[in-house]
């Protein structure tokens, strides 16, 4: 090595061992090859050769004849960043939440989580499509798209969104990237700092953060089996004077509630009447019948916008949102969207349109709606035998708001919880008051069906009561046909309790 050389040979030498050091490289992994780094650092290949040299003396690097150089094995592999220090002691609030949406933990029941389950999708696989999203657009795909988005799936959304009866052009929808998006473009353009604004209490923690960043004055308006509380609406309407009402028809989130024909109808009278323009946030669409009360549909624009989105029922990796308003409004906001982004993902945007004009889209819709009817039908059951309450029933939606039996602050119920595998999403949460106890629980009805989930709900109820192990489940036989990774929950669970001094025998 030469005097010149060594001082980078050992920069180059200490870059690639901080990157072992923090994961970047694990153990066993292969390493860029001595050209590849050469070129990207613009080194002499001597000055890379020495910098695998020194790795190889430090013993974090082993050459293979004829293969190249890869990250030794004895090196210990780096621990995963802990992104969320402390969490089973750290408040939940919004943030955490939409943290807790980015993070697969298959180690976790995630009965909190806002998504159906993975399984679910694997009719809309996006490797079965890509190709011919390749094929067909392979000049386009180097260079910005449409302003309002990719204009093919446009027209696909115009037959879609006929289906569900709302009549619209090509023209009056604007592609985004996923439903937020939508929201926040609808943000931009319609509120001003100190803006009055009505939304669902309790609703969309998301929106909420999005309006409060925004300079928002929020208020909410109770959200009822049925929605919204309109004797509480037309009070605010009469005092406040807001220009927007943000609302979920179906599938409401957090509470699975879905409106009324004749509570939608008052609620456009009641709009008409105070100059309210109401935003319609639908991404559960494809989880409910095209006949199923939609103010956008009763109302066809007039006063209301309607954003969609794709990621509950093909994939959340696929950003692809839309709104439907009048043509002026979609037009403005086009042009807010390029001021913000300056276009739209048109890869993802082709991949959505040929995912439905391939024809397993009409049968992936039946195949999902079956299974979350399935579903939503056992998790309710299952609540009832909990002698849970359950705020509304529905035949199928991908969440129930849920009270169990003694709880009056979910978020201690889903500390509890947490430590035992469990993860909830407690009611605080969907409160414009995030810092007020809510007795109140969001739970996937999918997720409520896992063992572990069950398994330790009922021990905390048992031990909320104080009764005997084996009134956890009725009687010992059910233990014997669980599953072990169910049973060490369970045991985890009970032996904590017997060091509480709660439980005398765990069984």
């Amino acid at each position: 090595m030469s005097r010149r050389s060594a001082p980078i040979a050992e920069k180059l030498a200490d870059l690639i061992g901080q990157q072992i050091a923090n994961g970047i490289y694990q153990p066993g992994d292969k390493l860029p090859s001595l050209r590849e780094l050469a070129q990207l650092h613009r080194y002499a290949k001597n000055t890379v050769v020495s910098a695998f040299d020194l790795l190889v003396s430090r013993g974090m690097v082993e050459p293979r004849r004829g293969s190249g150089f890869y990250v030794s094995p004895q090196v210990r592999k780096a621990k995963p960043v802990d992104e969320d220090n402390g969490q089973l002691v750290r408040a939940m609030d919004t943030v955490w939440l939409a943290r807790e949406q980015l993070i697969r933990q298959p180690e976790v029941a995630a009965v909190g989580d806002g998504f159906p389950p993975i399984e679910w999708l694997a009719d809309m696989r996006m490797d079965r499509y890509h190709q011919k999203v390749v094929r067909t657009g392979l000049g386009s795909l180097f260079r910005y798209g449409n302003r309002f988005g990719y204009a093919p799936l446009r027209d696909s959304l115009v037959r879609k969104l006929g289906v569900l009866g709302l009549s619209v052009t090509q023209n009056q929808l604007l592609l985004t990237q996923g439903a937020n998006d939508a929201l926040d473009l609808v943000i931009r353009y319609f509120v001003p700092p100190g803006a009055t604004v009505l939304v669902d209490e309790p609703g969309y923690y998301l929106l909420f953060g999005k309006l409060k960043l925004a300079g928002a004055r929020v208020i909410g308006v109770p959200r009822l089996a049925d929605g919204p509380d309109l004797a509480a609406l037309e009070s605010i309407l009469e005092t406040e004077r807001p220009r927007l009402f943000f609302t979920q028809s179906l599938a409401h989130n957090p509470t699975g509630s879905d409106l009324s024909l004749h509570k939608a109808y008052r609620l456009l009278q009641l709009a008409e009447k105070h100059n309210l323009l109401l935003v319609e946030d639908d991404p559960f669409a494809d989880f409910k019948p095209t006949s199923a009360v939609r103010l956008s549909m009763l109302d066809q624009l007039e006063r209301t916008i309607y954003i969609g989105s794709f990621s509950k029922s093909f994939s959340a990796a696929l950003r692809v949102g839309y709104v439907a308003c009048s043509a002026a409004l979609a037009s403005d906001l086009a042009d807010l969207k390029t001021l913000i982004h300056v276009s739209g993902s048109e890869y993802c945007e082709r991949m959505v349109d040929v995912m439905l004009r391939e024809g397993r889209y009409e049968r992936h819709l039946v195949k999902l709606r079956q299974k979350l009817g399935a579903a939503t039908t056992q998790a309710q059951q299952w609540l009832d035998e909990q002698g849970c309450t359950v705020f509304a029933r529905s035949a199928q939606t991908l969440y129930l708001w849920v009270r169990f039996p003694g709880v009056e602050d979910s978020l201690e119920w889903a500390q509890a919880l947490l430590a035992h595998g469990v993860k909830m999403a407690p009611g605080r949460i969907f409160h414009l008051d995030s810092a007020a106890p809510s007795p109140w629980s969001r739970c996937n009805v999918a997720a409520m069906l896992d063992p572990r989930f069950q398994i330790a709900v009922k021990s905390q109820l048992a031990l909320r009561k104080n009764l005997p192990p084996t009134a956890v489940d009725g009687k010992n036989s059910r233990l014997n046909v669980l599953g072990s990774e169910s049973k060490s929950v369970l045991g985890d669970v009970l032996k904590n309790a017997q060091g509480k001094g709660l439980l005398s025998n765990p069984t």
